[in-house]
């Protein structure tokens, strides 16, 4: 099966990166659900929680606004700020 690769970036750091199987993230348009082979897009985020999905769980991290880009399974997140990110089994 396919995978995403991820990237969390907060305007200071890089918050989290890896693999997943899917991403989920509120836009200026509405709440977004990337998959493995999702068309290219590129999104203006707004402030709330992102979920990733990933192979070890899934990652929660709230933003308070930034851009999602989607391009060739690889999902690019940069968000002004980024609260830390929880895991849950």
């Amino acid at each position: 099966m396919s995978q995403l690769q991820v990237e969390l970036v907060a305007a200071d750091r890089k918050v989290w990166s890896g693999e997943a199987t899917m991403v989920r993230a509120r836009s200026i348009e509405g709440e977004l659900g990337i998959l493995p082979g999702h068309t290219p897009v590129l999104g203006v985020l707004v402030s709330g929680d992102v979920t990733i999905h990933g192979v070890d769980g899934v990652q929660t991290a709230s933003i308070d606004s930034g851009f999602l880009s989607v391009d060739h399974d690889r999902v690019t997140i940069v968000a002004d700020s980024v609260g830390t990110p929880e895991a849950k089994a």
